[in-house]
């Protein structure tokens, strides 16, 4: 049996959304994509306002089959762009528009089911209709589900979202965690793209921290698949920060009964670091067997050459090479 070389488990797709139908939610910010004229590129819209400019491979699923073939890709797992999560909507809205996007995803890995792979999203602002969604959703075809990193001023140690991956933990359920809705604000961040280059980052870390410090590792199930993206945003970069708080201020460790490096092997990391010290300091934290390609696709900041940064790194030995390219994600995912 031939097995996969390079599994990309982090990457975007937005569908083919008329304007009236993603009015249907919401009449003023109503999602949707305006294709230029060609049909080649385009702007994800939020009402009248542009969001992000945008080409085919987007929503195209056979442009996107082509650039995978380019770059060697034998898998990919897309998700919804973040702005598609609406958690801010009337829960029942959110779930009929949560299935019909999933729905959507289902329709775009039609394209070739053995190498296009899609995680759902789910109405995360109830948790009765998110569970619901997340599981449906399984027995649909997805692989696993994606949600933000926090819902409105909950983080992930809310009692609320901590249920959540319990549900997931017990019906296999793998979740990816993405930053968004990121801290700041527009005041301070005005500029350069700094809400993606600072706050991002900061956001997942405060996920990561939220998770070990206040205990809820302790009750999640060992069983559940995690992984956030973007390698982790600060995380791996300040543990040390946060293992040396936690041996000398007992107010960090109060709910936290094992010093917060213990819990690197609770969750796992993209590897969209783009630089190869970087990548070295990850690995040399989580482990080879805890990062799995991941690039961003196919937005700007995401990774130009999918996996070559891994496959360049020469403090990486061949075996986990092809675990980070390829083995990781499939046990994760349960591609195997």
């Amino acid at each position: 049996m031939t097995h996969p070389k390079k599994i990309d488990m982090h990457a975007h797709h937005f569908p083919l959304l008329s304007k009236e139908e993603g009015a249907a939610l919401d009449r003023d910010n109503g999602l949707w994509l305006r294709v230029d004229a060609g049909g080649d590129t385009g702007q994800i819209m939020t009402g009248e306002k542009p969001f992000r400019p945008v080409y085919k491979v987007l929503w195209d699923a056979h442009a996107r089959l082509a650039e995978m073939d380019e770059q060697g890709v034998d898998i990919q797992i897309s998700c919804a762009t973040p702005i598609m999560f609406r958690y801010s909507d009337a829960a029942r809205a959110a779930a009929d528009w949560a299935e019909r996007m999933n729905d959507h995803a289902l329709q775009f890995a039609s394209a070739d089911p053995a190498r296009l792979k899609v995680l759902a999203q789910v109405p995360l602002q109830d948790l009765d209709l998110a569970c619901a969604e997340a599981s449906r959703a399984k027995a649909r075809g997805h692989v696993g589900v994606q949600i933000g990193n926090h819902l409105g001023d909950l983080d992930m140690d809310s009692a609320h979202l901590v249920d959540f991956l319990t549900h997931c933990a017990n019906d296999g359920i793998p979740v990816l965690v993405h930053p968004w809705d990121m801290m700041g604000g527009p005041n301070r961040m005005k500029k350069w793209m700094l809400p993606w280059l600072v706050a991002m980052p900061a956001e997942t870390q405060l996920s990561i921290l939220s998770l070990i410090l206040s205990g809820a590792f302790e009750r999640i199930p060992k069983s559940l698949k995690l992984c956030f993206a973007h390698g982790g945003g600060a995380f791996a970069f300040l543990l040390g920060r946060v293992d040396n708080a936690w041996k000398h201020r007992d107010i960090v460790r109060q709910d936290c009964p094992n010093p917060p490096s213990s819990y690197v092997d609770r969750f796992s990391v993209d590897s969209a670091v783009f630089d190869p010290d970087s990548l070295e300091l990850l690995t040399k934290v989580m482990g080879a067997d805890r990062v799995m390609l991941g690039s961003d696709y196919p937005f700007p900041l995401g990774e130009p050459r999918i996996g070559s940064l891994i496959a360049g790194s020469n403090f990486l030995s061949a075996q986990d090479k092809a675990r980070m390219l390829a083995g990781n994600a499939a046990d994760f995912f349960n591609l195997t």
